[in-house]
């Protein structure tokens, strides 16, 4: 696998590569592999990775819905894993490392890779590890030795599962065992995949004790990326029409209020009338339920979040790394509604300048390989800039540039 590994990073594009003991690099690892390449990742060091610190880590773990699962991860897993030369690591969603709890020689020994509390161990962030993998396949998975991108967890090995809302399904977390050869047995994964069953077991009684769903104060919408847009409200996640998902995200942009008129110019410039519109607007109401959405003009009387908010939000803390983490692609691609387009080429360009500031090579490798940048010139120019010239990545991405010259007449 070593072999495998050091083939793979050098350019080899013959994979899948044959192990001593006969048997053919994982198509899972090998899948993940290409993708932590795609996404720029460094395979020998991990940089600056610790995103939550001090008293924001505690509060946010305060927050997060995997607090309410700790006591049952604790019981199952970090009460033998104490004295065992494990350690036990839980995520957030987005791979970030809320608790890491085991044996503490251990714990001190994982500091040399960053395996703490706070740290960013998503896939697009540090490659092939089982906590990462698992939230991108949001399937469990074992990762051992070398098949880890980054060489400096050569000597680990992991195994993990996604947890799940169990009242939304979506994804919340992760649980992870890491350590030695011992955790490439199958039994371990077999533990964490329990473990998680108990887990959101345990969250399904106490959600339904308490009455009130984990999205229970705010409504959500998502409209970013190929997938169809969603709206999340009291635990419960409905699948939007492009029509219905184009109105929500126009008044959640428009707090004021629009009138049937406007919102008919937003939608289509030439053929959609106001009778039309106030038709759309009554089936709205009832997605959003009584009390959801006020008339003359129409206005949203609930609070209602977009995963477009997230990612401004992180462009105004200049947090450039979260906020293409939380844009999985354009507004509604397939819509053709003035407003959303507007919309759609002001989150992309502001994205965009970020990314291009930055001069960070991980994320432009990831904004290049998108729907948006794969055509962007100015982007892979810059991408080429901070590549080492003895790299294979550089010819590659040299000989991208020439191609768009010549498609674009450049």
């Amino acid at each position: 696998m070593s072999s495998a590994h050091s083939s793979f990073l050098a350019g080899a594009e013959s994979l899948p590569v044959i192990r001593p003991e006969g048997e053919s690099v994982r198509s899972v690892v090998l899948d993940s592999w290409r993708r932590s390449r795609s996404s720029g990742v460094d395979p020998d060091g991990f940089g600056d990775v610790v995103d939550l610190h001090g008293s924001e880590l505690r509060q946010y773990r305060a927050d997060h819905p995997t607090a309410l699962i700790q006591p049952v991860v604790r019981k199952l897993l970090v009460e033998d894993a104490a004295e065992s030369g494990l350690l036990v690591a839980v995520s957030d969603a987005q791979g970030r490392l809320l608790w890491v709890e085991g044996d503490s020689r251990v714990k001190d020994r994982a500091l040399a890779m960053n395996f703490v509390e706070g740290a960013d161990w998503s896939e697009d962030r540090v490659g092939t590890n089982a906590p990462g993998t698992a939230l991108a396949l949001d399937h469990h998975v074992q990762i051992f030795g070398a098949e880890h991108f980054n060489r400096a967890v050569h000597e680990w090995s992991c195994s993990a599962a996604p947890v799940h809302d169990p009242l939304s399904g979506a994804i919340i977390g992760a649980i992870d065992i890491t350590g030695g050869p011992r955790v490439a047995a199958p039994e371990v994964l077999s533990l964490v995949r329990a473990t998680v069953a108990a887990a959101e077991s345990e969250l399904r009684l106490l959600l339904l004790e308490s009455r009130k769903p984990l999205a229970a104060t705010a409504a959500r919408l998502e409209v970013l990326g190929p997938h169809r847009p969603t709206l999340t409200r009291g635990g419960e996640r409905v699948r939007l029409s492009q029509r219905h998902a184009e109105i929500l995200l126009l008044l959640a942009e428009h707090l004021e209020g629009l009138s049937a008129d406007h919102l008919a110019i937003l939608l289509d410039e030439a053929e959609l009338d106001p009778v039309t519109v106030r038709a759309e607007l009554s089936r709205v109401r009832k997605l959003l339920g009584e009390g959801g959405l006020g008339s003359r003009p129409y206005r949203l009387l609930i609070d209602l979040t977009t995963d477009v908010d997230e990612v401004r939000a992180a462009l105004a803390r200049g947090e450039t790394a979260a906020a293409l983490r939380a844009y999985p692609g354009p507004i509604l691609p397939r819509s053709l509604a003035p407003g959303i387009d507007e919309l759609r080429v002001e989150l992309r360009e502001r994205l965009r300048a970020a990314l291009l500031r930055s001069g960070d090579r991980r994320l432009l490798a990831r904004w290049t390989g998108s729907v948006d940048g794969r055509e962007d010139v100015a982007a892979w120019t810059a991408y080429l800039a901070v590549l080492d010239r003895q790299s294979p990545m550089y010819t590659q991405v040299k000989a991208q540039l020439g191609v768009l010259d010549q498609k674009l007449g450049i």
